[in-house]
């Protein structure tokens, strides 16, 4: 019989109310396993989410925000009219970027030429460049971008849309994380954890690149062959469902019981997903990984940052394709020297330029494969980090922390295309209109609401507070809808 059924029949068997209750606590956790918002709320428009950080705090002013005031005052003492409160010494003189741009697209959309190639999607995407922060510190300001609070304990907004939406495809994880493959970024894993909501919603880390890419899902040990991992496997469900009858209602059982079942459903199908080696030669070069075993030099260089980013985003559009619903691909690590991040302190052109140019060849190869099978249509592809860059100058050639204004786009899944929605002033240091900027809770409720979600509906009770990804903040930009 099978083992749920056998658990139905043993509580609905107990004598005492609590088995009814343990019944229906039981059945609520079975229930939620399909996603907690069993009726959405409207009709959506989209269904995944792709989210693309930049660990580090990317320049919206050499990518995306083109300043021809920068240009025209470039080394003149900066003047912000008011007094700054940098986070190390970026108040030196206006600095342009050392990047060009060119307008792209019939939208006319201005692009630094490091991102260049990005500008084949660019009337595909919508840019805000009046997004605000609250801090300038990379670990609080991540958090607030990944998690919707700047502070840990509160989870990711991959595993609210896990827990709220639930799995297109039980084989595989609700929510991967691709993460750079020189380390985590600023809190590490706790920016995809699940905090309060059940533990099978956090988000589960992939390392491409690596000869074991999913940590602990096959053993590596010589002496252990399959025949005896499925044994293993087969006692310790059989142990863990006898420990959970008798605590019926603990998620944490539940969540552990279910990620070994997915475990072993994904020893068949991961690997699968990840093997990229039947893609199309040409699908192999859009994404930069048609230079098989080519040697790279020590220093930071972008045919290497092409060929890393690029292999997350193909590993992305295979998942994506397969029934993931919420993938999070990671540019940069935490805190390197030399950069391999982007908080260009010292040097925004050395360490920007390779970072960006591989990121924007992995990134247009995402739009435009995702486009070509129509699955844009209904996935939402979000780039953000966690704060911008200064007008003035850190050093001579490098930018302080922004946090007062910066930029994220957003493409399909219902999103208008070749549209720019808030601007930032002359400068790129704080909103043109600073009585109406976009946050981050805004850009949640955005998405949320795209997937059929009233970011306001989607509430946990916790610590006596109905919690929810958009605290008691967000509104849903209607303008870049289509």
């Amino acid at each position: 019989m099978n083992r749920t059924l056998e658990r139905r029949e043993f509580l609905r068997g107990a004598t005492s109310g609590f088995g009814s209750l343990a019944l229906a606590m039981m059945l609520q956790k079975e229930a939620s396993a399909q996603g907690a918002v069993n009726v959405l709320h409207h009709p959506p428009k989209a269904k995944r989410v792709v989210q693309l950080f930049m660990g580090g705090a990317a320049s919206h002013l050499d990518l995306w925000d083109h300043k021809p005031m920068l240009e025209k005052h470039h080394g003149e003492e900066s003047d912000f009219g008011e007094h700054v409160e940098a986070f190390q010494n970026g108040l030196g003189p206006w600095m342009k970027s050392p990047f060009s741009f060119e307008p792209y697209g019939q939208s006319g959309k201005m692009l630094s030429d490091v991102v260049a190639p990005l500008g084949e999607c660019v009337d595909d995407m919508t840019f805000i460049h009046n997004l605000v922060g609250k801090t300038g510190v990379h670990s609080q300001a991540t958090y607030l971008q990944a998690t919707g609070f700047q502070r840990p304990g509160f989870p990711g907004m991959g595993s609210w849309i896990s827990y709220a939406l639930g799995s297109i495809n039980e084989n595989l994880p609700t929510f991967v994380v691709l993460p750079d493959h020189r380390g985590f970024a600023s809190n590490g894993p706790k920016n995809w954890g699940s905090a309060f909501l059940p533990a099978s919603s956090q988000g589960t880390a992939i390392f491409p690149q690596r000869s074991n890419p999913i940590e602990d899902l096959t053993p590596q040990a010589d002496y252990a062959t399959p025949k005896g991992d499925r044994a293993g496997l087969e006692l310790l469900s059989k142990l863990n469902r006898q420990f959970q009858s008798q605590r019926p209602g603990d998620s944490r059982l539940e969540a552990r019981v279910r990620s070994y079942e997915l475990a072993a459903k994904m020893q068949l199908s991961a690997p699968e997903a990840l093997d990229i080696s039947g893609e199309p030669a040409h699908i192999m070069k859009m994404y930069g990984l048609d230079r098989e075993g080519a040697k790279y030099p020590d220093t930071i260089n972008a045919p290497e940052e092409a060929e890393y980013f690029g292999r997350k985003c193909l590993i992305a559009r295979r998942l994506l394709e397969r029934g993931v619903r919420f993938v999070q691909i990671w540019s940069g690590n935490d805190n390197s020297f030399p950069r391999r991040n982007w908080d260009s302190h010292e040097n925004i052109e050395r360490d920007h330029g390779p970072l960006a140019r591989g990121m924007a060849v992995g990134t247009a190869a995402l739009l435009k494969d995702l486009k070509q099978s129509g699955m844009l249509d209904d996935t939402i592809v979000l780039w953000t980090t966690e704060f911008g860059r200064m007008p003035s100058t850190q050093g001579s050639k490098g930018r302080d922390h922004n946090p007062y204004v910066f930029s994220n786009w957003l493409c399909g899944g219902g999103v208008r295309g070749g549209l720019t929605h808030g601007e930032s002033d002359q400068w790129g240091y704080k909103p043109l209109d600073r009585e109406n900027p976009t946050q981050v809770y805004d850009i949640h409720a955005t998405i949320l609401h795209l997937m059929g979600v009233d970011h306001k509906r989607l509430t946990v009770r916790h610590d006596g507070i109905d919690r929810r990804l958009t605290d008691v903040h967000g509104h849903v930009i209607r303008e870049i809808i289509a």
